[in-house]
């Protein structure tokens, strides 16, 4: 079944951010366009990496109205500690979201059950709290923040131009193609 269209559910989770700990809710995330960018852990070899290249484009994705929300099974406690330990992982300024209770993870399903982490999961979610890009990839292959903001920008232009869809490779202001 696709989670394109899926209402995200109500929660409410524990975040690290800039050095301290904050609440997120469903209704922080609603009225702009957001990122959740699930991994399986953190203290991890591949994580940092996609982490960092987020934080690299951070700035390109608030100027598109879109919040980044980082998601792994651990608590806020872990987020802390990992974010004091590692180098790479200290330049994130954006909220890690705690998911202990595997609140997301079951809401987004890429809970994966027996070994209790998230598998590594994108998913961009409009201003209404709707699931519209998602992609689910092997644990083993990390994501692409470029290629995550082209997606966010994708979607944007199909909702605000209804009759338009964009091709492959579109960018903005590359032209879209009628319904």
């Amino acid at each position: 079944m696709s989670l394109i269209g899926k209402e995200i559910s109500d929660f409410s989770v524990k975040a690290y951010q800039n050095g301290e700990f904050r609440t997120v809710t469903k209704a922080d995330v609603l009225g702009r366009w957001s990122l959740f960018l699930f991994y399986p852990a953190d203290f991890s070899l591949l994580c940092p990496t996609e982490l960092v290249d987020l934080e690299e484009s951070y700035e390109a994705f608030r100027a598109e109205g879109c919040e980044l929300y980082s998601v792994s099974c651990d608590t806020h406690y872990v987020h802390k500690a990992w974010h004091e330990g590692s180098e790479l992982v200290g330049r994130v300024t954006y909220p890690m979201l705690a998911d202990p209770a595997h609140v997301l993870a079951r809401d987004f399903e890429v809970l994966n059950e027996p070994a209790g982490i998230a598998e590594r999961g994108a998913f961009i979610v409009d201003p209404e709290g709707r699931i519209q890009v998602y992609e689910v990839t092997a644990n083993s292959i990390g994501r692409n923040a470029e290629e995550l903001l082209r997606l966010l920008q994708a979607a944007k232009f199909v909702a605000e131009h209804g009759d338009q869809v964009c091709p492959a490779r579109w960018r903005p202001g590359a032209k879209a193609l009628g319904r």
